[in-house]
């Protein structure tokens, strides 16, 4: 056996076994240097919690949830989406899926969902750089709708309110000059996908109140007022700093130093450009808390409508909600939106048996050599995602 290509040995070395011991070593040494470093901050964060908290009540940011009393447990659902492309010698195999899934019903409740809803795109698309970009806005377009057809109290997005308007935009520019399948989809709904987001941002229904929740987030609104190091962001410092049961005060979201925009062609429709100024306006008024309802949970970034956080009662709703949903310590968000997002997840375990499916499908119809069936539709590279948050 060549030196260095050494078979490495089970335990410690055992996930890495198809690697060189040497480079094993290497990395397990500087893991451990990592972990030396996080010591450190830990320790150093530790000094200065008690100073953060102690800040943080100092400007009236803190509150407990008991503050806005107990209102009927409203009924819940969560949505997330994910997309994939099978890369195919010949075309590329795209899928994209939205899910919503009803929460835990309150015991009052009668009616339910009876299974999960769901809206999916399948689709083979010529090999183009674009596709992933434009599908993906179909996927979170799809999932817009979703959350505006539930007729739930409480809608819970997985992402930020702010994730839309950069993703349409993409896909927008990308769509100008392609002639994509995926591209005339997008196109096609895209008057349908921005009414359903200004809906969203606007919540006009008291019936209806809608939140995100990104899972990862670095801004730092609090950070910023309260003059908190820049190394700290909003979400990572206050799971450290709450006490279960408690909240922050609602502030504006963070702007970003350029206005939010659409970049509009000029042959786009009249109501199309009206619904995407009317997006823009109302970017500006989304707000912000943080909820630490019990001590497993990390805490929960919550962004929402002026509409919901000026209103006691809509927001007393949107906490009562969350606090209900998070009755268990197996999951680290809210039920509906965690098994919104391991069922969408499923999609892209799926994509080689979607390709294995139609593969069957062309060689039963194919008169021709049955070779040129497995080259044209052989998978080199997969790729799958969902949504990243900011």
């Amino acid at each position: 056996m060549p030196s260095g290509m050494e078979t490495t040995k089970k335990s410690h070395h055992q996930p890495f076994a198809d690697l060189p011991a040497a480079l094993v070593d290497e990395v397990i040494a500087q893991s451990t240097q990592v972990g030396d470093q996080l010591i450190e901050n830990l320790g150093s964060f530790t000094k200065q919690r008690d100073s953060f908290r102690t800040s943080l009540q100092e400007c009236g940011m803190l509150i407990h949830d008991s503050d806005y009393g107990y209102p009927p447990i409203p009924t819940t659902c969560g949505t997330d989406g994910s997309y994939g492309i099978e890369r195919m010698l010949s075309v590329d195999l795209g899928a994209s899926a939205a899910v919503a899934i009803e929460g835990l019903t309150p015991p009052s409740e009668k009616r339910h969902w009876q299974q999960p809803h769901h809206s999916t795109f399948v689709v083979a698309e010529q090999h183009n750089v674009n596709t992933a970009t434009i599908l993906r806005s179909v996927m979170l377009g799809r999932e817009l709708i979703l959350a505006t057809q539930a007729p739930h109290d409480l809608i819970m997005l997985d992402g930020t309110l702010t994730l839309p308007i950069i993703y349409f935009n993409q896909a927008i520019n990308a769509s100008a000059n392609t002639t994509l399948q995926s591209s005339d989809e997008f196109l096609k709904h895209l008057y349908e996908y921005l009414t359903c987001y200004s809906e969203i941002l606007t919540s006009p229904r008291s019936d209806k109140n809608y939140i995100a929740l990104p899972k990862y987030s670095t801004r730092r609104e609090l950070g910023k007022i309260l003059k908190w190091p820049e190394t700290y962001d909003d979400r990572g410092l206050l799971t450290m700093i709450l006490n279960p049961g408690e909240l922050t005060k609602v502030l504006h979201l963070e702007q970003p130093e350029q206005d939010w925009h659409f970049s509009i062609p000029k042959n786009i429709k009249k109501e199309i450009e009206i619904v995407c100024n009317s997006i823009v306006i109302e970017l500006k008024n989304v707000c912000i808390f943080y909820y630490k309802p019990y001590s497993w949970l990390p805490v929960l970034r919550i962004e929402l409508s002026r509409s919901i956080a000026n209103n006691r009662h809509r927001l007393a709703t949107v906490i009562q909600g969350i606090r209900h949903q998070c009755a268990t310590p197996s999951m680290l968000e809210p039920y509906p939106v965690y098994m919104a997002d391991r069922t969408v997840k499923a999609l892209a375990k799926a994509l080689p048996t979607f390709r294995h499916i139609s593969t069957q499908r062309v060689a039963e119809k194919h008169l021709g050599d049955i070779g040129d069936v497995f080259f044209a539709m052989h998978g080199y590279r997969s790729e799958t995602g969902g949504k990243s948050h900011g």
